[in-house]
């Protein structure tokens, strides 16, 4: 699977255009700036986008009203194939949001039922109650998401719904040839419905990703051959910021071993998870971590761990905004692309990441664990990496014995030297190559 292999950079269209946050009708070509983004997504060492929504909605891209148009804030479905076309070209996959649960209020069938109540053919294309009332005084009562009532739960028992949304999936590869879906709040969704999703898509167009909005819980109970590839990591995304925030490494390695460790019991050994410091949901990773000298760090362990890496637009140069600060501030638009040191650290993480087999596919095996340094093992068959971090703000010195005499940082090119203890510098990150 090509995304096994890949570094992701997310865009939420609506924000990164500076769309309004009201549907204007107003159709404005906003779309086009991912263009000029490109030759800096491609410095960055991204070789795929996820998408967050872009079909036509009320407001903020997740209460659909159309999922065959895109957004006409954001320009024409034209507007779109024709970026589609430009990132294949310059070889960068795309992923896009499927907001599958729900809809918006805007959604044609919803307010065909709104009108015509007991009458209306999409009726049973919700959850309606005609006896109750909604907070919207509808005269009818219907599901929302998680109490959001402006989000519509679709029936995803329906075959009609479920051949509705199926056959917009397969518009989406027709007109832009897209690579993959990543199912928002995938933890609601009908089973049966993403197995049916799985298999169509298979057919549809072969390696066609599918990626899960997880939270808590049992990942495998979607991510599995029948269903999903891949689910957002956000227990590891809790652990990375709050390990460093507590001066505590033992929380992020407790996690990874938990989940990728040796033992028998381990959880998703094998898998390939999105892993992230930030998104367009939770504040900006440079926004919450106490020191700022930690931010290249936290980015290494992103990229070390087992998973697939996917950066926030913005969050590359240290970019600031709060969950308490509101959607708009983590969705923000910038005027253009910023390279600084740290987005050139990042870069170098994403060349070493896509050219390590070990990195992509290893195990993992912890190895040194104090609470301000660790180390951990990535390996396989035919390709041994060793992760070192240390945060504190002197050397550390580890004695481990291990395997060979010398490696190669493929984030800095430089020797490292295993003879008298490793010495790991003082806010440093090291993706060690080791010799055979």
């Amino acid at each position: 699977m090509w995304a096994f292999e890949s570094v992701f950079y997310q865009i939420y269209p609506l924000g990164f255009c500076g769309a309004p946050y009201e549907n204007d009708g107003v159709l404005t070509p906003r779309i086009r700036k991912v263009a000029d983004w490109i030759p800096h997504i491609k410095q960055l060492g991204a070789n795929a986008i996820y998408f967050s929504p872009l079909f036509e909605s009320d407001t903020h891209g997740y209460n659909t009203r159309d999922f065959r148009t895109v957004d006409c804030r954001l320009g024409s479905n034209d507007d779109f194939a024709a970026l589609c076309r430009l990132l294949h070209e310059e070889g960068i996959r795309i992923v896009l949001d499927g907001v599958f649960n729900h809809v918006g209020r805007g959604f044609y069938q919803f307010q065909d039922v709104i009108r015509n109540r007991e009458n209306s053919r999409y009726l049973n294309w919700f959850h309606i109650d005609l006896g109750r009332n909604s907070n919207y005084n509808d005269g009818l009562w219907y599901e929302g998401w998680e109490g959001h009532y402006d989000l519509v739960k679709l029936n995803l028992r329906n075959p009609e719904v479920s051949a509705y949304l199926l056959e917009a999936v397969r518009a989406w590869v027709e007109e832009f040839d897209i690579d993959g879906l990543r199912l928002d709040v995938a933890y609601c969704l009908d089973m049966d419905f993403v197995k049916s999703l799985r298999r169509f898509t298979e057919e549809l167009k072969p390696e066609f990703f599918l990626l899960g909005e997880m939270l808590h819980g049992d990942y495998t109970r979607m991510v599995n051959y029948e269903m999903l590839h891949s689910a957002t990591n956000y227990e590891c995304y809790k652990g990375l910021f709050s390990s460093f925030n507590s001066r505590n490494m033992f929380e992020i390695i407790h996690s990874l071993t938990r989940q990728f460790g040796p033992e028998h019991w381990t959880l998703y050994k094998g898998l390939h998870m999105l892993s992230f410091v930030d998104n367009h949901d939770v504040s900006r990773i440079a926004g919450i971590l106490s020191n700022a000298e930690h931010l290249p760090l936290v980015y290494a362990l992103c990229f070390g761990m087992p998973g697939i890496p996917c950066v926030y637009y913005g969050s590359e140069w240290g970019a600031k905004a709060l969950k308490s600060d509101g959607d708009p501030a983590l969705r923000a638009s910038f005027e253009a692309p910023v390279t600084n040191e740290l987005s050139r650290f990042i870069a170098r993480l994403a060349e070493a990441k896509k050219q390590s087999k070990a990195l992509n596919f290893g195990d993992f095996r912890s190895i040194i664990l104090t609470n301000m340094q660790c180390i951990f093992e990535r390996k396989t068959d035919g390709e041994r990496v060793l992760v070192a971090v240390n945060m504190d703000d002197k050397d550390f010195t580890a004695h481990f014995d291990a395997g060979c005499g010398m490696a190669i940082d493929m984030i800095s090119g430089e020797k490292f030297d295993f003879g008298g203890g490793s010495v790991l510098k003082a806010h440093r990150a090291y993706f060690l190559h080791m010799e055979k």
